[in-house]
């Protein structure tokens, strides 16, 4: 159990760890990538318009020079590029780069890119020798355009990540309480079978005695309600074994010993089919939920009323109903019934009922609810269980 434990609490941190690792990973990297490539576009803006300028100023003669030229000119295929007058009129397709044919066709649509370039980018002065200087005006290309929802992405995927660590966070924290419960049921589980062994050694001396007495037979059946009880906590955190059991049998052995300790002003009574039902349970989980329900509708009821387990078969399933005619419940006190933690008795855990529908839902496939209540008038707890 121990072991369990510690190496699922390190799993969990080990992954929590990669995740904020790779989360803080992709923000630092993206945040890097678009700066870098909106730096890069503008060096090469400027050597564009570098080269343009020295183009137009100086006659040049150097093979290798305007080979140079022709290929920096050359290289820019992704950004848009309009060069311009000072009335910001188009000097002609050659003054042009990366224009959408529909744009370059369109001299309306010309002006609206170059006005919306100018609101991006303050445009690059080219000062001529005539004094008729040209003006370079350029946008972002494709690539740095798309990457503009980065920032919305990365603070979409933050979101996400702060969720995801809340629930990481309260997982750990209820995994954690769930290792303490389960360490403390297996320990009261070994402390009660010290004890029990004892009470059995006196039960054989005392039948030697009296074979026949039914006290010693009470206190027999109690016995082996408590050795039933220490086996439950006992196997609190492991998976229980499910067989294909007689369930009628299992409800009238429950039946039968709750009848004889509970008020005798409760009229108890049970409804079992005449055909036997075989059905996959876990006998000592099955019978530790009835005797939970059984206890709370008595408790309900005050010690008196009437009370009734009916078994049943309905839409191929096995139906278990168990009808108190007790206070009954708020249905804001009906919705919480399941909740761990709630009660309505003063000196209630508020566990029962909670660890009664992981014990049907989790470990029989079933399902436990409140069928029926009515303030005054009763409850109606159901469980309900595939019969494959």
């Amino acid at each position: 159990m121990n072991e369990r434990g510690i190496f699922s609490k390190l799993n969990n941190w080990i992954i929590y760890i990669l995740l904020t690792s790779a989360v803080a990973a992709v923000v630092f990297a993206s945040v890097i990538l678009i700066d870098y490539l909106r730096k890069e576009e503008i060096k090469r803006i400027e050597l564009f318009a570098t080269t343009i300028k020295y183009q137009q100023n100086e006659i040049i003669e150097d093979p290798m020079t305007l080979d140079l030229i022709l290929q920096i000119n050359l290289s820019n295929n992704t950004i848009p590029i309009i060069i311009t007058d000072k009335n910001r009129k188009p000097l002609g397709i050659d003054f042009q780069r990366n224009i959408p044919e529909p744009i370059l066709n369109d001299p309306q649509k010309m002006q609206g890119l170059i006005n919306k370039m100018a609101s991006s980018y303050r445009p690059i002065e080219l000062q001529m020798p005539d004094g008729n200087n040209q003006y370079v005006y350029y946008t972002n290309s494709d690539l740095l355009n798309n990457l503009r929802y980065s920032p919305y992405i990365l603070g979409a995927l933050i979101l996400a990540y702060i969720f995801f660590s809340f629930w990481f966070l309260r997982t750990i924290k209820k995994t954690d309480e769930g290792y303490v419960w389960a360490g403390l049921a297996k320990e009261t589980a070994h402390q009660i079978g010290t004890p029990l062994s004892s009470m059995i050694g006196w039960i054989e001396i005392l039948r030697m005695e009296n074979e026949n007495s039914a006290g010693v037979k009470e206190i027999e059946n109690d016995i082996n309600r408590l050795k039933t009880i220490s086996e439950r906590f006992s196997k609190i955190g492991s998976v229980p074994e499910l067989n294909d059991l007689n369930i009628n049998e299992t409800i009238q052995q429950n039946y039968d010993y709750l009848k004889s300790r509970i008020s005798k002003k409760v009229s108890f009574m049970l409804v079992l089919p005449k055909e036997q039902i075989l059905i996959p349970h876990s006998r000592i989980l099955l019978s530790w939920v009835i005797e939970n329900i059984v206890k709370n509708a008595v408790d309900a009821m005050k010690g008196q009323g009437r009370l009734e387990i009916e078994l049943y078969e309905k839409n191929k399933n096995i139906v278990i109903d168990f009808k108190d005619s007790g206070s009954g419940m708020t249905r804001s006190q009906a919705a919480k019934a399941f909740k761990a933690g709630y009660s309505t008795k003063k000196r209630g855990w508020g566990l029962g009922l909670s660890l009664a529908k992981r014990v049907i839902k989790e470990y029989h496939r079933g399902d436990i609810k409140i069928a029926q209540t009515e303030i005054g008038s009763g409850t109606t707890f159901r469980i309900s269980m595939r019969n494959s």
